[in-house]
C-alpha cells in the first residue's frame, strides 16, 4: 500500500510575483491579490515534508503572458522553474519561441516537457518524448504528455515551426499499452486540450487513471469522474495549486482532491523569492511607469465580453479610422482594479505588443467570421472548440442563440444603430490573426505604424478611464 500525493500547477502564463485575481462573489467580479512562485514553493515543500510520497506536474502556459517572459523567449524562467523540482509538464503557448527554444529549454529545467502528438515534420518522429515513467514509493507512475492540438490551426506560424499536431486520440490506446507493459501501476494524462476536451477524450479512450487538465482555466473544486478516470483542474496564473491525495493498493483504493488557494498571508520562501526578483530585475523600472487610471475595474474574467477587451478595442478604434475593431478572446491576464495603471498592466494585456492591423471585409465576411469563432468556443463537438473566450468586438452588436447549431447562432448584428448589411464593405483595426484570420477574411490587410500599447497609452492621456462594460455579444 502507497500513499501518493500528486500537485498540479497549471496556466501560470508566468507570472511570477504575487498579483491581483479575480474572484466571483454574489455582487460579481471581486478582486484579492494571489499567487507567486515564492508562496508556491512554500507551499510545495511543506506538502513535501508532510507527505512520503509526492509528484509535481506543470501543465504548460508557463513561460509566456508578460513582458520579461516574452523579451528572453522565457529563459528568465529557467532559475524558477528549476527550484520548483517539476517532474514533467507539457505545452500550449510555450512554442511560442518555436518549439526547438522549448526543447532546449526544457534541457535547462532538467525536466521533461512531454507531448505524444507532435512531431517533426521532416522526419515523421515524435518532436518530444511522449511519456515518462517515475519511479516513487514503489509505484511506476506512467506520465503521457497532450499538447495543445489547435496550435498550428489557430496559432502564429513560429508556435508550430518544423512540427505537425494531432489529436493524440489514435496514438493514446497504443501508447497506453506500452507503458502498462513495462509495468506501470498508474496512467496520468498531463493535457493542455482544455477542460471540455479532456472530458470528451476519456469518454473515447480507457485505460488513464488521472487527467490533469488545463487551458481552460477552470477551477475545480472536487473532481471530477469520466468512467474510472479522475479529472483536475486548477485554476490560473499560479492562484490555486491542485492537490490529490491516494491510497494505491493494486488500484486506487481512495482518492480525495484539494484546490489550494496561494493566498498573501503564505510565507513566502526566500530562497524562491531572491531567485524571482533576479528573473525580474531588469524590466522593473521601466514596467513601473504609470501611463494613466482607470475608474472602473478591468477583467476579462467572463466569456462573452469584458471591460479589459472594451478598453483595448476603443483604443483601437480611437487610434485609427475604422468602424470595428476586433481583437482575440484571451483568458490569461490579471484584473486591474480601479486606480493607477502603469505600464506592465498593459504588457500584461497584451503582452505581444502587436501592430494596429487594417483590412477591408464585408458584412458577409463579418457575419461568418463571428459564426466560425462562435462554433470553435462553443461547438457541440469539443473536440472542434480550439481556443479562448468569443471574439472580442467594437462597433457592433451581436445578437445570438449559442444552443443553435453552427452557422445558425446569429440572429442579428448591428453596426451602430443600423443593421449590418452583407454586400457592404467596412473599414476594420484587428490584432493578431486570432483578431481576424486574414488568410481567409477581408482584403488589403496591412499594418498600421502604431502598436497595440501605444494605442491604450493614448486612450489614456489626460483624464481616467471611465468606460463602462458595452455588451457586444448579447445572449437571447
Amino acid at each position: 500500500m502507497t500513499q501518493l500525493t500528486i500537485l498540479q500547477i497549471n496556466d501560470t502564463h508566468s507570472y511570477l510575483e504575487l498579483h491581483n485575481e479575480h474572484f466571483y462573489g454574489p455582487d460579481g467580479i471581486e478582486v484579492r491579490q494571489a499567487g507567486g512562485y515564492a508562496r508556491l514553493k512554500a507551499v510545495v515543500e511543506d506538502i513535501r515534508k508532510k507527505d512520503p510520497h509526492v509528484v509535481l506536474f506543470d501543465n504548460g502556459d508557463t513561460i509566456h503572458g508578460t513582458y520579461d517572459a516574452l523579451k528572453t523567449k522565457g529563459w528568465n524562467m529557467v532559475p524558477v522553474l528549476k527550484s520548483m523540482g517539476f517532474d514533467a509538464m507539457t505545452f500550449h503557448w510555450d512554442s511560442a519561441y518555436t518549439p526547438a527554444n522549448l526543447k532546449d529549454l526544457s534541457q535547462a529545467v532538467g525536466y521533461p516537457v512531454l507531448a505524444l502528438n507532435v512531431y517533426d515534420k521532416e522526419t515523421g518522429d515524435r518532436f518530444f518524448e511522449p511519456y515518462t515513467i517515475i519511479e516513487n514509493g514503489g509505484l511506476k507512475i506512467a506520465v503521457l504528455g497532450l499538447a495543445a492540438n489547435f496550435i498550428a490551426k489557430m496559432m502564429p506560424e513560429p508556435f508550430s515551426e518544423g512540427v505537425r499536431f494531432t489529436l493524440g486520440q489514435k496514438e493514446l490506446p497504443g501508447l497506453i499499452e506500452e507503458v502498462k507493459m513495462q509495468g506501470a501501476d498508474l496512467v496520468i494524462l498531463l493535457s493542455h486540450n482544455g477542460f471540455n476536451q479532456d472530458i470528451q477524450l476519456l469518454k473515447e479512450v480507457p485505460g488513464i487513471d488521472i487527467c490533469l487538465s488545463s487551458h481552460t482555466h477552470n477551477r475545480i473544486h472536487e473532481p471530477v469522474y469520466v468512467g474510472d478516470a479522475v479529472v483536475i483542474q486548477s485554476g490560473s496564473h499560479g492562484s490555486f495549486l491542485g492537490k490529490i491525495s491516494l491510497i494505491y493498493d493494486e488500484g486506487i483504493k481512495h482518492l480525495s482532491h484539494e484546490l489550494i488557494e496561494i493566498t498573501p498571508d503564505i510565507e513566502e520562501n526566500e530562497d524562491m523569492k531572491q531567485l524571482v526578483d533576479e528573473a525580474l530585475k531588469d524590466n522593473r523600472e521601466k514596467l513601473s511607469q504609470e501611463v494613466g487610471c482607470t475608474e472602473t475595474l478591468l477583467h476579462w474574467a467572463t466569456s462573452l465580453h469584458a471591460t479589459m477587451d472594451d478598453m483595448l478595442l476603443e483604443a483601437m478604434l480611437q487610434s485609427s479610422d475604422a468602424e470595428i475593431a476586433f481583437s482575440n478572446g484571451w483568458r490569461y491576464g490579471v484584473p486591474i482594479p480601479p486606480g493607477p495603471i502603469n505600464l506592465g498592466d498593459l504588457y500584461q494585456i497584451i503582452p505581444m505588443d502587436p501592430p494596429l492591423r487594417r483590412t477591408t471585409m464585408t458584412g458577409r465576411e463579418i457575419k461568418d467570421m463571428i459564426e466560425e469563432n462562435l462554433e470553435s468556443t462553443y461547438s457541440c463537438n469539443p473536440h472542434d472548440q480550439k481556443g479562448g473566450y468569443v471574439k472580442r468586438m467594437r462597433g457592433l452588436t451581436v445578437y445570438i442563440k449559442i444552443e443553435n447549431p453552427c452557422q445558425l447562432r446569429v440572429q442579428e448584428i448591428l453596426v451602430g444603430s443600423e443593421k449590418l448589411d452583407l454586400d457592404r464593405e467596412y473599414q476594420v483595426v484587428y490584432v493578431t490573426r486570432q483578431g481576424v484570420p486574414f488568410e481567409k477574411y477581408g482584403r488589403e490587410h496591412r499594418d498600421t505604424d502604431i502598436t497595440a500599447i501605444e494605442a491604450m497609452k493614448n486612450l489614456l492621456q489626460g483624464d481616467c478611464y471611465t468606460g463602462q462594460l458595452k455588451p457586444s455579444v448579447i445572449v437571447i
